[in-house]
């Protein structure tokens, strides 16, 4: 049985309703103690300590770190057909929808002959992080790999934990897909050690160092994301996946079941979380769990999932009570299933993405809708943001100006550098002028 959170009769202060939103009990900082080491052991001992590290925890050290382009080919030409199609189709939709996110170039004309123009530098080189363990994720190839060579990056490392059920190679379709993509330095390494790897490179198998290291991974790999923040960059330390759905009486419970149990099949840490307006359509939803779980092979995860501490019926007075539950939780995916969806979408403004209607599930946006499935988790949506083909761009101001439009702004440098007593500011811009 999934808790429940009633807040009826008026919310808290958000400190409070922040303190009472469910959350798994595990989260990155009790990892990091742990990733430190792992990472550390990478930096000084290289390859040598990424196949100590497979062989404690996947199970067995793969025969090449690197994965020889060979059994990339391989791996393509033996991809069964509905897969691949699925594949194409999805790197279709992404490529588009990720095309619409580079921002264009600009020149802001100041005055005559002063412009300041913005211009996007993709990244040299990124190292996009693939999971494994209790799935495989070809989509998540797809979803770091697409937005990054659309953002023009020129240089791209993937790794993959090694399967035990592969020999301690990547999985054959982790390997199709990034060959799909033309991506061909793939590592066959997982963890907190990979990310090490890919920040800090391991010279012996020819692994350089990248800039960014991208993509979604359990506690281990979020906390060594965070240790190696500022020597590389990161898109966010992403965790356990989770799904909030705001659903009111006249949303179909079946679906909304449904969705909640999709996100909890990913992981025994993954939060599954309704809001709703309704005592007895939460009772419906609830009713309609056991039997959509019993069939799946994936049951005893998921229901270790719906009865962890990160999930929950919450119960509240109002759709916009619920809006406010939701931005203070800052969800992963948000689903709203509701009479007037569009009223709701208008209050939410913290969330890594939306999905509105009954015909818009989850499960579409982690595969095929175009949207990216790569998104913030822990409440990070309040701060942060999804993937995009942004997230490997930077953004450069390129200043040009004449002598003449130096000159209209002198006495205001000059102005400003005195005042904050930084005398040689001002004199850079007069020596231009005195002559």
């Amino acid at each position: 049985m999934m808790q429940r959170i009633d807040l009826r009769g008026g919310l808290p202060a958000r400190a409070e309703l922040l303190r009472l939103m469910p959350r798994a009990t595990g989260d990155v900082s009790s990892a990091t103690a742990a990733a430190r080491e792992l990472v550390d052991a990478v930096r000084e001992h290289g390859a040598a300590a990424l196949r100590e590290q497979a062989e404690r925890f996947d199970g067995g050290a793969p025969e090449h770190l690197r994965v020889p382009a060979a059994e990339i080919a391989a791996a393509v030409a033996g991809l069964e057909p509905s897969v691949r199609a699925a594949l194409d189709e999805a790197i279709r939709r992404v490529r588009a929808a990720s095309a619409a996110q580079v921002p264009s170039a600009s020149v802001t004309t100041l005055g005559d002959g002063a412009e300041v123009h913005q211009r996007w530098q993709p990244m040299r080189r990124v190292g996009l992080y693939v999971p494994g363990g209790k799935a495989v994720y070809p989509s998540s190839v797809v979803m770091n790999v697409v937005p990054a060579q659309v953002a023009g990056v020129g240089s791209i490392a993937l790794v993959s934990p090694p399967q035990r059920d592969h020999g301690g190679a990547v999985h054959p379709t982790i390997l199709a897909a990034a060959g799909l993509l033309g991506v061909q330095e793939v590592y066959a390494m997982g963890g907190a050690g990979a990310v090490g790897a890919l920040a800090y490179g391991v010279a012996e198998i020819g692994l350089e160092p990248v800039d960014l290291v991208t993509g979604p991974g359990n506690n281990f790999v979020a906390a060594a994301k965070r240790l190696v923040r500022g020597v590389v960059g990161i898109d966010s330390e992403a965790g356990a996946s989770e799904i909030l759905v705001i659903a009111d009486d006249t949303a179909d419970a079946g679906y909304v079941a449904a969705d909640l149990i999709s996100q909890a099949e990913h992981d025994e840490q993954a939060g599954s979380v309704l809001v709703t307006t309704s005592e007895s359509f939460a009772d419906a939803v609830e009713a309609a769990v056991p039997e959509r779980t019993a069939v799946l092979g994936t049951a005893t995860r998921l229901q270790a999932a719906l009865d962890g501490p990160q999930s929950a019926i919450v119960l509240v007075d109002s759709l916009a009570d619920a809006a406010t539950v939701s931005n203070a939780y800052g969800p992963e995916h948000l689903e709203i299933q509701t009479a007037d969806d569009d009223a709701v979408l208008a209050d939410i403004d913290a969330a890594g993405a939306v999905f509105v209607g009954p015909h818009s599930p989850v499960s579409l946006g982690d595969y095929l809708a175009g949207s990216n499935h790569v998104l913030p988790t822990g409440g990070q949506a309040r701060f942060g943001a999804g993937l995009s083909a942004s997230t490997f761009l930077r953004p450069q101001q390129v200043v040009r100006y004449t002598a003449t439009a130096l000159a209209e702004v002198v006495p205001h440098i000059v102005a400003l550098s005195t005042e904050e007593q930084l005398p040689a500011h001002g004199a850079a811009v007069s020596e231009r002028t005195n002559r």
